[in-house]
């Protein structure tokens, strides 16, 4: 079967009522051995693990985006992602100690270095950033746009023509009558494909949860830590270049986090904030809730694993059409059932928080500070029995949209560690390295490994945030006579150029 049949019968498939049915019923029987394995404390492990995911785009040599070749995944060993011009590296899982967090750093400096050598060879370099702005040469709304129809099915020409991406897109369509939309300050967007999901990229922090009885207070912890962190990393202020008219009004208006509403309005149609498939999670009251709420999500896109995946762990072999359905329960912290924990048994398998709002930072330093961050503070909190649980879930949220509008001028929402609500930045600061602090050092990391990692972070306080810098840089261009978006463009060339050192971005 060819590449054109494969790609349409998969989309077939998808959609076929058996196939639903049939993914249905095994979803259903996956997700009741997992709860019965949480019960039983299978998924218990030895120790809090840490890992990473990254997100990145390619450019040509004059800084425009690319598409990357096939042969560039195999070379470098990173993932491929919905467009055709994005990659991913990941660090494995390892041990949450001095050692662990070393070799975490260790593993995404390499990963990254691998990636920008199989790009190099082809005559593009990555870029560690969270949205691109300089276009391809054709355009962006070409590029977005181009499609074509193959036996009633929509193919984006710069979508990755995988069944699982091309069966996503034809799903996602038909619950928006055909048309993805995008309405923020200065833009109006629509497109024939999701494709616009794919100008966005992360970074997403894993933690391990040694012990499931204590995963909901974690969990509920990391939803209260995401609009204060995420006031700290923000980093995608502006869409394309060429999406704008000459309006500097827009500088301001524009969001510092472009990425959510993106996201959000690729995939969720009409759908009310707290009700599309990519929202702001609700608490948990015990860990099998995260898998209740992937069966009763709703299912896009179903794929019957038939046959064996040599890529997979043993455990998550015999939940693989759970895996799937969780993999599109678009959550922006999400509970990820089935990784081998390290250091056991062949068999062995773990319950982890997929901290998932974060934009891909400048450097890789700066990566390594949010993931050192991320993990250091979730344990703080959690082991020192910290009250910010206590803080209403509807203002952890709002906090988060808020900060995804204004960046480092958003009101933050915190319980102090004396019960007290503020919306005070420092003291919520204040709190939130404390407690990173101290659960780095209950990892086992010395003081001073604590403040170098720590540094790059501590010191965008005063509100010194990419999205803040990309603005800046707007701005001045804007007041030596660019248009808009030539401003854009300037602005971006200037980051790729100081993007991916090692010289971290507050000292930029």
């Amino acid at each position: 079967m060819g590449t054109d049949s494969s790609l349409v019968g998969g989309v077939a498939e998808s959609t076929d009522p058996e196939t639903r049915a049939a993914f249905e019923r095994r979803v259903d029987e996956q997700a009741e051995r997992i709860r019965a394995d949480i019960r039983s404390g299978r998924l218990d492990t030895d120790e809090f693990a840490v890992g990473m995911e990254l997100e990145g785009y390619a450019v040509d040599d004059a800084g425009r985006l690319a598409r990357v070749p096939e042969a560039v995944f195999d070379r470098a060993d990173c993932g491929k992602e919905l467009g055709v011009h994005n990659f991913e590296v990941n660090s494995a899982a390892t041990t949450f100690d001095a050692a662990g967090i070393a070799d975490q750093a260790e593993r995404i400096r390499a990963n990254v270095d691998a990636a920008a050598s199989a790009l190099g060879e082809v005559d593009l370099a990555p870029v560690l950033d969270a949205m691109w702005t300089i276009p391809p040469a054709e355009g962006t709304d070409a590029y977005l746009g181009s499609v074509e129809r193959r036996d009633g099915v929509v193919v984006a020409e710069n979508m990755r023509h995988h069944p699982r991406y091309v069966a996503l897109d034809n799903e996602i369509l038909e619950r928006s009558d055909g048309s993805i939309t995008l309405d923020v300050p200065g833009v109006s967007l629509s497109y024939p494909t999701i494709l616009m999901e794919s100008l966005a990229t992360s970074i997403q922090p894993h933690l391990q949860i040694p012990d499931v009885e204590t995963f909901p207070r974690y969990f509920n912890l990391a939803l209260r830590t995401m609009g204060p962190v995420l006031s700290l990393s923000s980093n995608a202020p502006f869409l394309p270049a060429d999406c704008y008219d000459d309006d500097p009004a827009v500088i301001d208006a524009t969001p510092h986090e472009l990425r959510v509403p993106v996201f959000e309005g690729s995939i969720n149609a009409d759908a009310p904030r707290d009700e599309g498939k990519v929202r702001f999670p609700d608490d948990v009251a015990q860990a099998t809730d995260v898998v209740d709420r992937v069966v009763a999500d709703e299912t896009y896109a179903p794929v019957l694993a038939d046959g064996d995946d040599p890529n997979t762990s043993p455990y998550r072999a015999t939940i693989r059409e759970y895996d799937h359905k969780r993999g599109v329960h678009w959550r922006w912290v999400r509970g990820v059932v089935g990784g081998h924990p390290v250091g056991t048994e062949p068999d062995g398998a773990s319950l982890r928080i997929e901290y998932r709002p974060l934009p891909t930072q400048p450097t890789v330093r700066d990566t390594i500070a949010v993931q050192v961050l991320v993990v250091g503070l979730l344990r703080g909190l959690g082991t020192a029995d910290h009250p910010l649980t206590e803080l209403p879930w509807a203002a952890a949220r709002d906090c988060f949209y808020d900060v995804v509008a204004d960046g480092p001028d958003a009101p933050l929402a915190w319980v102090t560690a004396d019960g007290d609500r503020t919306t005070d930045p420092e003291t919520v600061y204040d709190e939130l390295f404390a407690y990173a602090r101290r659960g780095l050092r209950d990892a086992g990391l010395d003081d001073d490994t604590i403040d170098a990692s720590l540094e790059p972070l501590e010191r965008r306080r005063d509100g010194t945030v990419p999205s803040a810098w990309k603005k800046a840089r707007v701005r001045e261009a804007v007041a030596d006579g660019d248009t808009l978006p030539e401003a854009v463009e300037r602005m971006q060339r200037d980051y790729i150029e100081r993007a991916g050192g090692e010289t971290p971005f507050v000292d930029w």
